[in-house]
């Protein structure tokens, strides 16, 4: 197995471990985690702190596996679609579950996942008769985007909601219009091609 599919795969395991470590009823084993004041106004859980380093770990993983494939020339199917499935579970994942703990709106999971659902049905079907589409800028600006604001939301949005700048929300939104913008291009695009 290569450097980018171990990479992947790595993302893949922090995924999966951000998931169980923020579900997991802690103090049902009578674990609790610290909590202070941040800026004197903001309560800080620690759990969600580790799992910002976490993700941000993860993401960095997602930059260079498809980096170090193209520059050693090693990208495959296998490690395309294993990409995917870890972008899916990282970022989806933890979509859904900071709507299910309140820090988010459960209607970005739902638009994101749905556009997800729809254009993974449109490459397959596109793939089927040798038509391939790659991934337009709005997609890659929308993926910033999310990284960047659900990083903020688990470090609390700090240092700007200190100043009332709830640029974590304003990130999270912005990457779920995009992902949108970058949904119908791509079904436009894959419609131009078939013709």
């Amino acid at each position: 197995m290569n450097l980018a599919n171990r990479l992947t795969i790595s993302r893949i395991v922090m995924a999966l471990f951000i998931m169980v470590f923020l579900l997991v009823p802690w103090n049902e084993f009578n674990i609790s985690f610290p909590t202070f004041l941040a800026g004197g106004r903001v309560l800080v859980d620690i759990r969600y702190l580790i799992v910002g380093v976490i993700f941000i770990v993860a993401s960095i993983t997602d930059y260079f596996d498809g980096r170090i494939a193209r520059a050693q020339n090693i990208t495959t199917d296998f490690g395309a679609c294993l990409d995917a499935i870890a972008d899916k579970i990282l970022v989806n994942g933890l979509l859904i579950i900071l709507a299910y703990q309140g820090f988010i709106s459960i209607v970005i999971p739902v638009i994101i996942i749905s556009r997800d659902i729809i254009v993974d049905a449109l490459k397959t079907l596109s793939a089927s008769k040798g038509v391939v589409v790659k991934a337009n800028i709005w997609g890659k600006i929308k993926t910033v985007c999310m990284m960047f604001g659900l990083a903020l939301v688990l470090f609390y949005n700090m240092p700007f909601e200190l100043w009332n700048i709830k640029l974590d929300l304003i990130l999270v939104y912005l990457a779920t219009v995009l992902s949108v913008i970058s949904g119908v291009i791509y079904y436009f695009e894959i419609t131009k091609r078939k013709k």
